[in-house]
């Protein structure tokens, strides 16, 4: 009953569309709207990178959730950028990086409970968010004071962004490879009832593709929801906009580490981390060199403590390569309080 009514619900992402462009209801109701239906794209994306796990192995599959997950937030942060909007974009990328490697971690463990991880994967991937978080600080130091969007902090950051994207090219396709051996030793059979690799890719093609709408509703409605719900735009870009961004990898880890597959729902939360840090961060800041306003890499000093406090907890979590509930629990109360934080910030 429940599989039968999430397919359903899938028409919510189309209805959405349509009600945007044709009903024009108010920015409010159709934040509430685009939130509720990026809910079941989750889950599709969560089930179709599971089938597609079962073809290429876990590592190699939590690589594809993460990269057709944080299309999104890709998009989400192109929109942002194209609106003027710099402090959506860093507090969304931020909030973002801090929600995969605590809350989606945390609710993974939490939910999964006992197994075995790969310590050597999530290790390096997370040694990387943390060379990020250190290499943010060479444009934010300079923009702790001042506008932090003067030209100067700009050309600091392109060559932060072209180190980091370089980076994370090289190391993804070093363990991916490395994945790819390890799966084909593994004598593992795919489930003869799943569907095939063609299948899932072009499921999470789709699923993908109406995220990206969906999502770009919801930028365009978020400073109409700030004011209306009395938050700061910092906390809805860091917090809101971040989880629901990436409701794909929290959706989809949460589904996955219910049926006990913890290699593949942590690899899915951690890879989307790093993906994030190395290639998305980068990605729109180079890109944004294309607009009239381009994005300076200063992030906050609560930004980068932020990224740089969850990457540690998320190494002393999973060091030992087992994975238990209670750290689940840990690293949510860790979310939590950072979310806390984030709401006394106030807006820049």
């Amino acid at each position: 009953m429940g599989r039968k009514l999430l397919w359903a619900s899938l028409a919510l992402a189309p209805a959405t569309i349509l009600v945007n462009y044709v009903a024009h209801p108010g920015k409010t109701p159709m934040f509430l709207l685009a939130a509720v239906s990026l809910v079941p794209l989750a889950w599709l994306i969560g089930e179709a990178t599971e089938h597609a796990a079962e073809h290429t192995g876990p590592g190699i599959g939590g690589f594809l959730n993460a990269s057709f997950g944080n299309a999104p937030e890709l998009i989400i942060a192109l929109v942002a950028v194209n609106d003027n909007l710099p402090n959506v974009v860093r507090g969304s990328l931020a909030g973002s990086i801090v929600s995969n490697a605590l809350l989606v971690l945390g609710v993974a463990l939490a939910v999964g409970g006992e197994g075995k991880i790969d310590r050597r994967s999530l290790a390096v991937q997370l040694a990387l968010v943390t060379f990020a978080a250190a290499l943010f600080l060479v444009p934010s130091i300079p923009g702790f004071h001042g506008n932090p969007e003067r030209h100067a902090l700009l050309v600091f950051s392109i060559p932060v962004a072209s180190v980091l994207l370089v980076l994370y090219l090289v190391v993804t396709v070093r363990g991916l490879r490395r994945h790819s051996r390890a799966h084909a030793g593994s004598a593992h059979e795919p489930d003869p009832g799943g569907w095939t690799l063609a299948v899932s890719l072009t499921l999470l093609g789709l699923a993908t593709v109406a995220t990206a709408f969906v999502s770009e509703i919801l930028v365009h409605s978020l400073d109409a929801f700030a004011h209306a719900a009395g938050l700061t735009q910092f906390f809805i870009s860091v917090v809101i906009v971040a989880i629901v961004g990436n409701a794909a990898e929290h959706g989809g880890a949460v589904v996955i580490a219910h049926r006990g597959k913890m290699r593949l729902a942590t690899e899915i939360a951690i890879s989307s981390s790093a993906q994030v840090g190395l290639l998305v961060v980068p990605a729109v800041m180079l890109l944004s060199l294309l607009f009239s306003h381009p994005l300076p890499l200063s992030f906050r000093p609560v930004e980068v403590a932020a990224i740089g406090g969850a990457a540690v907890c998320a190494w002393l979590t999973v060091a030992d390569g087992r994975s238990r509930r209670w750290q689940g629990f840990l690293l949510i109360g860790l979310y939590a309080i950072a979310a806390v934080g984030f709401g006394f910030a106030g807006d820049r």
